[in-house]
């Protein structure tokens, strides 16, 4: 059964530019090398909700938990905190469609 990676975060006031560069060269094709696709990235532009909502599915339960076991998920993960705060994350049970 598929599972999803469900993210949240704020990003840092003052380090956007940093931050985009970071996801794009780095967190993104990380997270791939890992064995996790990524499904969406949603950026919240009013409300009160996190700013950035991403996700990413692998295959099942146990290759995501692998994944995230790793050293290299734990250095995109610390690197990743330079730029945001209020993070969260979740592994679900994949159904299609978004999801929260």
């Amino acid at each position: 059964m598929a599972v999803k990676l469900l993210m949240t975060w704020d990003i840092v006031e003052g380090r956007e530019q940093e931050y985009f560069e970071f996801v794009i060269r780095e967190f993104v094709p990380g997270m791939q090398r890992l064995g996790i696709k990524p499904t969406e990235a949603w950026y919240t532009t009013y409300g009160r909700r996190p700013q950035i909502l991403t996700g990413g599915m692998t295959d099942n339960l146990q290759v995501m938990q692998k994944a995230l076991s790793t050293d290299d998920w734990q250095h995109l993960h610390d690197k990743l905190l330079e730029f945001v705060t209020n993070f969260d994350l979740k592994v679900i049970r994949a159904t299609g469609g978004f999801q929260l």
